[in-house]
């Protein structure tokens, strides 16, 4: 507990301190391929931070429905609704790839590029190999 009476984990308005060291891995990262990748193009150390939030927010949202999907294949006794939540699956890992170049394409426009589909699909799988070596740290 902190001094206010309040856990740890928690900080203002309900944003846990895990979800600000997952936007600073983030950025951290975003910048690495900034650097790296002349196709991956962000204007500003702002504009990077707010995209860092963006991608923490979709793959938030994305892990959720995995979760879930895989959830109902182990659930599921009935083998033509494991195919279909299978199906589910595929579609939803590299559709996730696309919903995040558009999002990030409709809120910043020109300010960012994440380049094409390799970068961003190598961006995402580097931002959770990331995401959970950091709160493995953080949870020692």
């Amino acid at each position: 507990m902190d001094p206010d009476g309040r856990p740890l984990g928690r900080t203002w308005r309900g944003v846990r301190a895990v979800d600000l060291v997952d936007v600073f891995s983030y950025l951290i990262v975003l910048g690495i391929f900034i650097q790296v990748f002349p196709a991956v193009i962000s204007e500003s150390f702002l504009v990077a931070l707010l995209t860092a939030v963006l991608l923490k927010l979709v793959l938030e949202v994305v892990l959720a429905v995995k979760k879930r999907v895989v959830g109902r294949i182990r659930r599921s006794r009935r083998t033509a609704v494991r195919v279909v939540n299978v199906v589910v699956l595929i579609l939803v890992l590299p559709g996730s790839k696309l919903v995040v170049l558009e999002l990030v394409d409709l809120v910043f426009g020109d300010a960012v590029h994440l380049g094409g589909f390799f970068q961003v699909t190598l961006l995402i799988v580097v931002l959770m190999l990331v995401r959970g070596a950091v709160r493995r740290l953080v949870r020692r």
